[in-house]
């Protein structure tokens, strides 16, 4: 288990030097990791098969990037495999019914889960003072921790709580400074502050895969 930390606390590190929140950022890169490796080195595996079969293949959102992918051969295996698998279906005016989940969406659930449960029990110096320098969490990952933990460090929680509110003010003054009339004050306004709509938007939905 310590050495399990030790890997998260080694991922959380590096992610967190990158703009956005840092759990939408491991699963992004964890979900193409793992589709990337279900490509090239699974695609001849029976069970994930059958899984992706019973899934319709990856959801729309896991399948958008898969022609960027290094493997067009498994590619097009699978997609032999959805495509042979619903025609029938198709033909005869029929909707498929697919009874399992996207496989790429399981691992992201996983991701989330394991990444939020590590963050929820740190309460080392040296682990607040990286993750106090990150952007800290979306709503959507911030939600989830809190209704995954009955107990957050107080530190986190101060935290996410400063990051939201002066977000909410930023907003309000980008809001106030916007209308007629007020255009010296929004040409005072600097750059990160113009555009910080963009930043309330994806505060507010995530933006993990």
């Amino acid at each position: 288990m310590q050495d399990e930390k030790h890997v998260n606390w080694f991922a959380l590190e590096k992610i967190c030097e990158k703009p956005g929140c840092p759990v939408c950022n491991i699963v992004d890169e964890r979900s193409e990791r793992y589709i990337d490796n279900m490509l090239f080195e699974h695609v001849s595996d029976r069970g994930f098969r059958a899984k992706y079969r019973q899934a319709g293949g990856f959801c729309s959102r896991h399948a958008a990037n898969l022609e960027s992918f290094r493997d067009g051969l498994a590619v097009a295996i699978l997609g032999v495999d959805i495509l042979s698998t619903i025609l029938p279906e198709l033909i005869k005016k029929r909707a498929p019914h697919f009874k399992g989940g996207c496989p790429a969406c399981a691992e992201s659930a996983r991701v989330e889960s394991e990444f939020l449960g590590y963050l929820g029990e740190r309460n080392e110096e040296e682990f607040i003072s990286l993750f106090t320098a990150s952007d800290g969490l979306c709503v959507p990952h911030y939600r989830m921790l809190v209704r995954m933990s009955r107990k957050l460090p107080r530190w986190l929680t101060d935290f996410q709580q400063n990051k939201f509110e002066t977000l909410l003010e930023r907003s309000k003054r980008f809001v106030e400074y916007s209308a007629w009339g007020r255009q010296e004050d929004f040409a005072s306004l600097d750059e990160k502050d113009r555009l910080v709509w963009k930043e309330l938007a994806k505060t507010l939905r995530g933006a993990s895969n």
